[in-house]
């Protein structure tokens, strides 16, 4: 069983920075791993995913402003958010998987609030 941990959220003010950390507790090589989204009275959403390959791909409303990364060696994904919204306010979750056995994986939410 993997667990996943993220950490880096906060209170920013628009237009400020800040970035997220997921670490797992088993290896992640090859595995896709992305952040989800969930704000208040909506459905969580899908924010970015990288492959385990490498591959990249954002919804277009932070294309641009946000990165994510991997680093396997550290069993670790990032999400970097820049130029920050308030419509980015929302609690943040790690998702990977599936793994070899076909489980999808989920952190505890780390909370993101932009205020204008």
């Amino acid at each position: 069983q993997v667990q996943l941990v993220e950490s880096g959220g906060g209170l920013v003010q628009a237009g400020g920075s800040l970035r997220l950390s997921c670490v797992a507790s088993g290896t992640m090589f090859r595995i896709n791993m992305a952040w989800y989204r969930q704000a208040p009275g909506k459905q969580r959403e899908l924010v970015a995913a990288v492959t385990g390959g490498g591959i990249t791909n954002y919804v277009n409303s932070v294309k641009g402003r946000f990165t994510i990364s991997r680093d396997d060696p550290k069993n670790t994904v990032y999400l970097q958010m820049n130029s920050l919204k308030p419509e980015d306010t929302a609690v943040y979750y790690c998702n990977a998987g599936p793994d070899r056995y076909g489980l999808n994986y989920w952190g505890q939410g780390t909370q993101v609030t932009v205020s204008s």
